[in-house]
C-alpha cells in the first residue's frame, strides 16, 4: 500500500509547526535557554488550582453541557463586560478546548470550498492550515514594522476579491506584539461593512497590553456583532495553558452551529478546568495585573538588551514577544535560529514560521525568568560578535 497516496492531500501537504520544531530540538539538548514557546512561566494562581482540586474532591468528574457550564458562561459575559465593555449573553458563548478549538470550529462553520480568507502576516501558525482544512484558500496580507505591524485599511481593501468571506485578526499579535487601537479597529470596520465580511478576532492576549494601552475588542463594534466571532481563553491571562480551556463569543446562531460541531467532535471541554475557570474570572483580576506588570518589566529589559546588541526591534505593546530583525547577521531566519541553538544553546523561533513576511526576523518570548533572559542576551552577544565579523 502507498500510504502517502491514501492520505487526505490537504493534511499530507501541511508543513509541521515551525514553533514546535525548535522547541522539540531544544528538548534533546543540555543547558538550553529556551525563549521559544509562548507559555507563561508562572504557575496557575493557587486559589484557581484549589478550586480545581476541590471540584475533584466533590466528584465533579462527569460531562457538562456541550456549550459549557452555565455558571462559567455567565461569568465569561460578566468578565467581558467588566474588562472590555462587551455585551454578550450566555447563549452567545461556547466553551472550547483552548482557543485553538474555537478557531477550528469557526473556520469549519463559516467556510466552504471556493471561499477566500484574508490572514494578515506575520501571524500565529494555525490559521492558514485550519482554513485550508475547511476547504478555503488563504490570501496573505503582509504587515510591516514601519506600520507597527498593523493592518492598514487600504491594504485590506486591495486584498479583497468577490470570493473573500472572512478576515482573521490576531491582536495583540503573536509573534510581533503589535496591537490595534480603537481608531485602527474603526477604520477596518468601515471596510468590513462595505464588503460584508465575517471577522474572526483572536484576542487570547487581550489582557497583556502595556504602556497604558488597553485592548479594544472587535466585539465592541455593535453594528458588526452579527458577523464577528471573538476568541479568548485562560491560557495566557491566567497562566492556565495545560488546563486547555478557551471560549468564543458571537451571534447566537453562529454559536449554535459551532456548538453542534463541538458536540460531535469534543462533547464538552474539561470539567475540572471549567470549575477552576469560574474562580479565575471571579477573583483573578489582581493575578492578571500582577503578571502583566512582571511581563512589562521583562519587556523593557529585553528591548534594552536587543538595542545594546544592535538589533533593530519594533517596540511591542502587547502579548509577550519581541520580533527583532536579524538581517545584519547575513543569515536567514532559520539559519540564524539553528546556529544560535547549536552554538550558544539559545532557542528562539524563526520569523518565517509565521509566514513569508516574517523572514529576516526571529520571535523571542519574554515569558521567561529575568535570569534566563539575561543569560540569553549574554549568549546572543557572543553569537553576534562571531557572525558579524
Amino acid at each position: 500500500m502507498n500510504l502517502p497516496n491514501s492520505i487526505n492531500p490537504v493534511i499530507r501537504d501541511l508543513k509541521p509547526s515551525g514553533i514546535r520544531k525548535f522547541f522539540d530540538l531544544a528538548s534533546t539538548m543540555d543547558n538550553v535557554v529556551s525563549l521559544s514557546i509562548g507559555e507563561p512561566d508562572f504557575a496557575t494562581p493557587w486559589h484557581i488550582r484549589d478550586v480545581g482540586i476541590y471540584s475533584l474532591e466533590k466528584s465533579r468528574t462527569h460531562y457538562l453541557a456541550n456549550a459549557g457550564l452555565a455558571e462559567l458562561r455567565e461569568e465569561i459575559t460578566k468578565y467581558a463586560s467588566r474588562r472590555f465593555g462587551l455585551s454578550y449573553q450566555p447563549q452567545n458563548v461556547l466553551v472550547t478546548v483552548g482557543g485553538s478549538e474555537a478557531i477550528d470550529l469557526a473556520c469549519r462553520v463559516l467556510l466552504a470550498p471556493g471561499d477566500e480568507v484574508i490572514v494578515p502576516e506575520p501571524s500565529f501558525v494555525c490559521y492558514e492550515p485550519l482554513c485550508r482544512m475547511a476547504g478555503a484558500s488563504v490570501i496573505r496580507l503582509r504587515t510591516q514594522a514601519e506600520d507597527e505591524f498593523r493592518v492598514k485599511p487600504e491594504a485590506l481593501e486591495a486584498a479583497i476579491t468577490p470570493r473573500t468571506k472572512l478576515l482573521i485578526l490576531s491582536y495583540p499579535n503573536n509573534p510581533t506584539g503589535a496591537i490595534l487601537r480603537k481608531e485602527d479597529v474603526e477604520a477596518l470596520a468601515d471596510v468590513i461593512r462595505k464588503h460584508d465580511l465575517f471577522v474572526l478576532s483572536d484576542e487570547i492576549y487581550a489582557e497583556l497590553t502595556y504602556g497604558g494601552e488597553r485592548h479594544f475588542s472587535f466585539g465592541a463594534v455593535e453594528d458588526l456583532k452579527e458577523r464577528v466571532l471573538v476568541v479568548n481563553g485562560f491560557s495566557k491571562a491566567y497562566a492556565m495553558t495545560g488546563w486547555r480551556l478557551g471560549y468564543v463569543m458571537g451571534d447566537e446562531y453562529l454559536i449554535k452551529m459551532m456548538t453542534k460541531l463541538h458536540q460531535f467532535g469534543i462533547m464538552s471541554a474539561p470539567t475540572t478546568s471549567q470549575y477552576a475557570a469560574c474562580e479565575a474570572l471571579r477573583e483573578g483580576d489582581e493575578d492578571i495585573d500582577a503578571m502583566r506588570e512582571e511581563y512589562d518589566d521583562r519587556r523593557r529589559i529585553i528591548l534594552d538588551g536587543l538595542a545594546n546588541l544592535g538589533l533593530a526591534c519594533f517596540e511591542p505593546k502587547g502579548a509577550f514577544y519581541v520580533f527583532p530583525e536579524i538581517v545584519s547577521t547575513g543569515l536567514d531566519s532559520e539559519s540564524f535560529c539553528e546556529a544560535l541553538l547549536r552554538e550558544e544553546r539559545v532557542a528562539v523561533v524563526p520569523g518565517n514560521a509565521f509566514g513569508d513576511s516574517g523572514e529576516g526576523f526571529v520571535r523571542i518570548s519574554y515569558a521567561a525568568s529575568l535570569e534566563n533572559i539575561s543569560k540569553a542576551m549574554e549568549r546572543m552577544e557572543s553569537f553576534l560578535k562571531r557572525h558579524r565579523d
